[in-house]
């Protein structure tokens, strides 16, 4: 009778992270964001994606009008020097570059404009302000769509004012706008709200890719903690859309 209620939790192999194959959400070019501040720092990480088994990434610095107001140039500039560096040292893994695009006042004349950065199948990876819920939304998506592009919503698990509305997610998914959880969200990186709201999204199948959002290596040396996560294994019954970039 003991022996049933004491009964041991089963510990889960660890995830081969090289399923997902691409990892679609970091921050790795150096100094132009509040990612990698240094070469260095960008070949540790990827050194590390590389032995936890992705074999691409495509890195994704923001772009904000008042914080980090990068363009397709100083990103495009930024990601051949790190190509170059990786040859130098030997790492195999395969680099791309899109955005983050916050969607600020600046963002719709880039969409009309067709200057974003892509990936994969003309996916557009955007993020919103956490706390604030944002206006127009159904304008933005209409809008990206119209001109030929895939909304990519980031880290929908993040945003606390839509914390327990899974519903949206699914609402969103119906009208071909798809969502990205942080893989580390599942692990409490950014409290246990968060972690729940990642939860729910996976127990309902309500998303499409998901990311590291790595912006330095303790990142992923957190990730590589927690690779025997029961959610890590859930998502692996999903073919998300990593697999295909």
């Amino acid at each position: 009778m003991f022996g049933s209620l004491f009964k041991k939790k089963e510990v889960l192999p660890p995830f081969d992270l090289g399923r997902f194959k691409t990892d679609m959400h970091s921050h790795l070019i150096p100094g132009i964001d509040d990612g990698s501040q240094s070469m260095d720092q960008t070949i540790a990480m990827l050194a590390k994606f590389e032995s936890l088994g992705y074999t691409k990434v495509v890195t994704t610095p923001h772009i904000m009008s008042d914080t980090f107001p990068n363009n397709r140039e100083t990103i495009e500039t930024g990601l051949k020097e790190v190509e170059k560096e990786i040859k130098k040292v030997g790492i195999q893994i395969e680099i791309e570059a899109a955005a983050e695009y916050y969607f600020d006042e600046t963002l719709m004349p880039k969409i009309k404009n067709k200057e974003l950065l892509t990936f994969g199948d003309n996916y557009v990876l955007v993020e919103f302000a956490f706390h604030s819920p944002p206006q127009y939304l159904d304008q933005l998506f209409f809008e990206l769509k119209s001109h030929g592009y895939r909304p990519v919503i980031a880290h929908f698990e993040r945003y606390i004012y839509y914390l327990g509305k899974i519903h949206k997610a699914e609402e969103w998914r119906t009208n071909g706008i798809n969502i990205q959880i942080n893989l580390n969200s599942l692990f409490g990186q950014y409290g246990p709200d968060i972690k729940k709201q990642a939860e729910k999204l996976i127990d309902a199948g309500q998303f499409d890719f998901v990311g590291t959002d790595c912006h330095r290596i303790e990142h992923l040396m957190f990730l590589e903690d927690h690779l025997s996560s029961p959610y890590l294994h859930k998502i692996g019954e999903y073919l998300v859309k990593n697999m295909v970039l």
